[in-house]
């Protein structure tokens, strides 16, 4: 093993990305070091190098979605050996536990050893999108504290209850369907674009609504499908519009959680709760949480419970991932999820 690396850096506050090296670093208590084969890109990633938000230390290193392959294990750990293919959960807080880099360590408790029936690049679209997902509906600091299917009872808890997810075909939307589903929501209702309607509904969605239609048209097609009151409603979208219109539609007792900051004007009347999802599990408040997923997580790949992402590898290793993030802003990227190959990169 090298005792440098390449990562791609993120040099000052929205600044260019530029290739750099990095040492090598030994993982801790409970800790695995990765040699990373592929990493996923997400939206996040681009505001952080536009706009300058969610990280405070530079030069940094970014990326959250890692998969790879084990090459040392730090004290304690015993789930994992060296030579084993796992996908994990980064964080931005640590340059070493980003994942944008040929190298880098992951915390055990949010690592899963990658079923045979998944490839490195599918594998490292699960953990972001999953997780905010997942903390979203089943948190209780970050979410809405649903009982989430890793409890007894779980799994069909919400049985005949409807849920309405705005951005099905989304990375996130698509795993909001997918725990719908194992929770026992129906009917399940999502916005997307029609295009997406057959995958979306192998998925677990029971209905598809154009992502096009005016807020009237939305209301309207709810209504044919549904006179129930909508309770849970995700907003993964969370534009004005979106959360405008999910308020609008959301039943009395409703919980309606976002994934961008609320422009909701709430009467302080309303006892409906709007709950703005953080799907990063290195947080205390959502370390619980996110360790019960993980626990689980490797059981639902095997059974396809859960399915990860559709792929667009991007090439040119580390290098093609400022590229690949402009395609964000662009509207480009509809229905898949970018990977990059860190052990492409060539000088």
């Amino acid at each position: 093993m090298p005792a440098q690396h390449f990562a791609l850096i993120l040099p000052s506050r929205q600044a260019p990305f530029a290739l750099g090296v990095r040492e090598i670093n030994e993982p801790g208590p409970g800790e695995i070091l990765v040699r990373v084969k592929a990493t996923a890109l997400n939206p996040s990633d681009a505001k952080v190098q536009k706009r300058g938000i969610y990280v405070s230390k530079y030069p940094a290193v970014l990326g959250s979605d890692g998969a790879g392959v084990v090459e040392r294990v730090g004290e304690g750990v015993t789930r994992f050996d060296p030579g084993d293919d796992v996908f994990f959960h980064g964080a931005y807080d640590d340059n070493d536990l980003s994942t944008f880099q040929q190298y880098c360590i992951a915390v055990v408790d949010f690592a899963a050893k990658i079923p045979d029936s998944l490839s490195y690049e599918q594998a490292a679209t699960l953990p972001l999108g999953l997780g905010t997902a997942a903390i979203g509906m089943y948190g209780r600091a970050n979410g809405i504290g649903l009982m989430p299917p890793w409890k007894h009872g779980g799994v069909g808890k919400y049985r005949n209850m409807p849920i309405l997810i705005f951005g099905g075909s989304g990375s996130v939307g698509n795993f909001v369907i997918q725990l719908a589903k194992m929770s026992g929501f129906s009917p399940i209702i999502t916005t997307a674009a029609l295009k997406h309607t057959e995958y979306l509904k192998g998925l677990g969605a029971t209905h598809v609504i154009d992502r096009y239609l005016s807020f009237s048209g939305l209301q309207h097609a709810v209504a044919r499908i549904t006179s129930a009151p909508i309770n849970v409603i995700y907003d993964t979208v969370s534009i004005r519009e979106s959360q405008e219109g999910a308020w609008a539609l959301l039943g009395p007792q409703g919980r309606l959680v976002l994934t961008l900051p609320s422009v909701i004007d709430r009467h302080p009347s309303d006892r409906r709760e709007i709950v703005l999802a953080n799907g990063n599990p290195h947080l205390e408040e959502n370390w619980e949480t996110g360790r019960q997923l993980w626990l689980h997580l490797g059981q639902w790949l095997e059974k396809c419970d859960i399915r990860p992402n559709r792929v667009e590898v991007i090439s040119g290793g580390l290098k093609g991932i400022g590229p690949g993030l402009e395609k964000f802003d662009g509207g480009q990227i509809d229905g898949v999820k970018m990977v990059a190959r860190p052990q492409e990169t060539e000088r």
